[in-house]
């Protein structure tokens, strides 16, 4: 595998009147000359109750930026989940509200101004728009605050698996919401394999396949002091069926569904015959035990990947360094060849949860990438033009 390290120009979109960002690497934040954003006016803390985040439009030509809303189910990892609908994308954008005492979503006409509502927050979307997952996302502020919201406390807080908790199913064209698995099938499923003893659960990451018809959940268990979780990723049907455990207790983190039956992921790969080292980026193949590793073992370090709309590229990113800089990156399968973008350099902060990942986003086409960053000194949205450099990235 052949490493190229290359610097190319990362346009800023987004205003320097506020802190701007638009969250997880596996959302469309693209429409055309239109991205999405958030905009706060703190990152120096995390958020707490009674703070809230607009969401809103930034024009990629001009850098200028449309509130369209706020929010109060919001964090600075996944921002309140906001991405353009599958079903109108280039009219609605969903994202996480609060709703009468609790959490839901909004969809949101950005040029009637018409909101219709679901009835949970969204934790992922399926690819055509038809149905959402949801998680219990104040469980998450608990046990990650980067990635859960703050305004309303876990209803299950002293329960380590609730019936009632677990993963629910939301039709977008009614708005309605059905558990399909509990947090007890889970720990009956999979916890009492590995620790022996009663442990406080929750479901950390979930997301659909290439045509919504399985999905993936990445389920954790609250650390003791001094100790870090364990990760099981378990793949079930849509309705919650078929549940399978695609990976055991241990090292598990980032992934991206590549189709309908295989997903990259980093992790540990124990089940796999070509595991090597603490972790590394593998492609799983779904209800086995086989897959294969990708660029040689060269991602040896968590990443945020997502594969281009072709499947012909990969891109990544990396956690600060000592230096605390963070690098883009590009990888060519047909080539065996990754290209590093360029470096930015990331502002320390007091506490992990409050970090600005790089979080790499593809638009549509694949001929652009998004991604956010702190090395002006604030927290910005940048834009690389993949189609101007296409024909240098790998040579």
């Amino acid at each position: 595998m052949r490493l190229l390290q290359k610097s190319y120009h990362a346009k800023r979109i987004s205003p320097t009147n506020g802190e701007f960002f638009f969250g997880y690497y596996d959302l469309q934040p693209f429409n055309g000359n239109l991205h999405l954003t958030h905009r706060v006016n703190f990152t120096d803390r995390l958020h707490k109750k009674g703070d809230a985040a607009e969401v809103g439009l930034l024009d990629m030509n001009t850098a200028t930026y449309e509130k369209l809303d706020t929010t109060g189910a919001w964090n600075f990892q996944q921002g309140a989940m906001l991405q353009w609908n599958p079903k109108a994308p280039t009219e609605e954008v969903i994202y996480n509200s609060l709703c009468d005492g609790g959490y839901c979503a909004t969809i949101l006409n950005i040029y009637t101004g018409k909101k219709r509502f679901l009835d949970r927050p969204v934790a992922n979307v399926s690819p055509k728009g038809d149905y959402a997952l949801s998680i219990n996302f104040p469980r998450m502020y608990n046990f990650r605050p980067g990635y859960g919201y703050a305004e309303y406390g876990d209803p299950f807080f002293y329960h380590n698996h609730s019936a009632q908790d677990g993963v629910f199913l939301i039709d977008m064209e009614t708005g309605k919401s059905r558990q399909i698995i509990s947090m007890e099938e889970i720990w009956e499923f999979g916890g009492l394999k590995h620790f022996g003893k009663d442990q406080k659960m929750i479901v950390n990451h979930v997301g659909f396949n290439s045509d919504g018809t399985r999905f993936v959940m990445q389920v954790r268990n609250f650390p003791e002091p001094g100790r870090k979780h364990d990760t099981i990723v378990i793949t079930a049907n849509r309705d919650g069926s078929d549940m399978y455990a695609l990976s055991d207790y241990g090292v598990q983190s980032h992934y991206y569904w590549v189709d309908t039956e295989h997903l990259i992921m980093f992790g540990g790969g124990r089940e796999l015959d070509c595991a090597r080292g603490w972790g590394n980026n593998y492609i799983f193949t779904d209800k086995t035990h086989e897959g294969v590793m990708i660029a040689d073992g060269f991602f040896d370090d968590d990443n945020h990947m997502s594969y281009s709309p072709d499947r012909k590229l990969l891109l990544t990113d990396t956690y600060p360094n000592e230096q605390r800089m963070q690098t883009l990156r590009i990888y060519s399968f047909e080539k065996n060849t990754c290209t590093d973008l360029g470096r930015f350099y990331s502002i320390p902060r007091s506490m992990t949860d409050m970090r600005c990942d790089l979080h790499p986003r593809w638009n549509q086409n694949g001929m652009k990438i998004s991604f956010d960053s702190t090395h002006e000194g604030f927290r910005g949205v940048y834009l690389v033009d993949v189609e101007a450099i296409k024909d240098e990235l790998f040579e």
